[in-house]
């Protein structure tokens, strides 16, 4: 499961893609300072786009994951068959990171593997924020069956959203069912980074 992504991305992209993309994005707690970051990890505040009234994109940066059963931190969350009519959020990233074994059975840290989306400079991962007692405002990001790019390297993948699918995400009335599935094969560029 996805527990680390990077995050360049800076506010007059953000903001210029998703008026693009017919989303106008306000900033309900001011503009963000979006530092650049190639290790993205869990319980780290990071940015997200959100859903307020009016039907604009509220651009805030929120902690990754809440705390779960036994307190373990809720980083990941199966989207099967799920609709989420509330709560829904994008998260903004430009890669992200698996881990498998390490080919040579001598090392003993796993491999890491960074995936983008190919010819684009960023994209935006399927999530959904709550508020928690003890953490306030989290997120965690939605996960689906592998496509054919992520298949040799993990058993579940994020859900990266298509462009065109960012304000249908937003959209509580929208089916998540339509929405919420792997990326064709040759979506992913993968590349071994540690």
């Amino acid at each position: 499961m996805c527990n680390e992504y990077s995050s360049k991305v800076g506010a007059a992209a953000i903001n210029e893609d998703f008026t693009a993309a017919g989303i106008e994005l306000r900033a309900s707690e001011g503009a963000p300072n979006l530092e650049a970051r190639d290790s993205i990890k869990i319980t780290d505040t990071a940015p997200i786009i959100r859903m307020v009234e009016g039907g604009a994109g509220d651009l805030v940066q929120r902690r990754w994951s809440w705390p779960g059963p036994g307190g373990r931190p809720v980083y990941n969350f199966r989207s099967d068959g799920r609709e989420f009519a509330t709560g829904r959020c994008l998260i903004i990233a430009d890669g992200f990171y698996e881990f498998t074994d390490p080919a040579d059975k001598a090392k003993k840290r796993k491999d890491k593997w960074r995936f983008t989306r190919g010819r684009q400079p960023w994209f935006c991962i399927a999530g959904i924020w709550r508020t928690a007692p003890d953490v306030g405002e989290a997120f965690t990001m939605l996960t689906t069956a592998p496509g054919p790019d992520i298949a040799p390297y993990h058993d579940r993948q994020v859900v990266l959203l298509d462009r065109a699918d960012w304000a249908a995400w937003l959209d509580p009335a929208v089916s998540a069912k339509t929405l919420l599935q792997p990326l064709p094969a040759g979506s992913l560029t993968v590349e071994q980074v540690g």
